[in-house]
């Protein structure tokens, strides 16, 4: 009986595992081309190119450019409620301190990359009604989520009418 002996056999990425790290890249690729080059630009071609992948991969997990937009959007607003409801473990008791927590807070949410790209859609679904159709329940769900965020930290009571107006202006700014 002989006996095999494998040497020096590479180790290979199982190929879900390499499948799921290809969207994601895609899925970066495209926030990173919509924010930086802008709705124009993020083609898939021109997004399979910035993650690294050939068009055929990149077809083959978005077959559209409607299908990776809409992924994105989905990561994106998912994102970005998820950063409005996530606070710091320790809010502080100062209403003062609270207050520029919250703020600086909404200020990030509102100024970071994916918000950047998801302004550059928007821009877009302001003459295509599919696409604004796409992503006004995902906007609004953001909204909520960037609401309540503020209102928590402030320490502020759901029922608050006037905190409630008072944030909605701050988060309009």
């Amino acid at each position: 009986m002989t006996e095999r002996i494998t040497v020096g056999a590479p180790h290979r990425t199982p190929q879900q595992e390499r499948s799921r790290l290809t969207r994601e890249r895609l899925l970066a690729s495209t926030i990173d081309v919509l924010a930086s080059e802008g709705w124009a630009a993020a083609t898939v071609a021109a997004v399979a190119e910035r993650a690294g992948v050939s068009r055929g991969a990149a077809q083959h997990h978005f077959p559209t450019r409607e299908s990776l937009i809409t992924a994105v959007l989905e990561q994106i607003f998912d994102d970005m409620a998820q950063a409005a409801t996530t606070l710091v473990d320790i809010v502080p008791d100062d209403l003062d301190e609270r207050a520029r927590m919250a703020v600086d807070r909404a200020v990030a949410i509102y100024t970071g990359t994916e918000f950047k790209a998801s302004l550059q859609v928007w821009a877009a679904a302001a003459s295509d009604a599919t696409l604004r159709e796409l992503i006004l329940p995902m906007e609004a769900r953001f909204a909520r989520a960037a609401h309540r965020m503020v209102m928590s930290a402030l320490g502020a009571a759901p029922d608050d009418a006037n905190a409630r107006r008072l944030v909605q202006a701050t988060l309009d700014l």
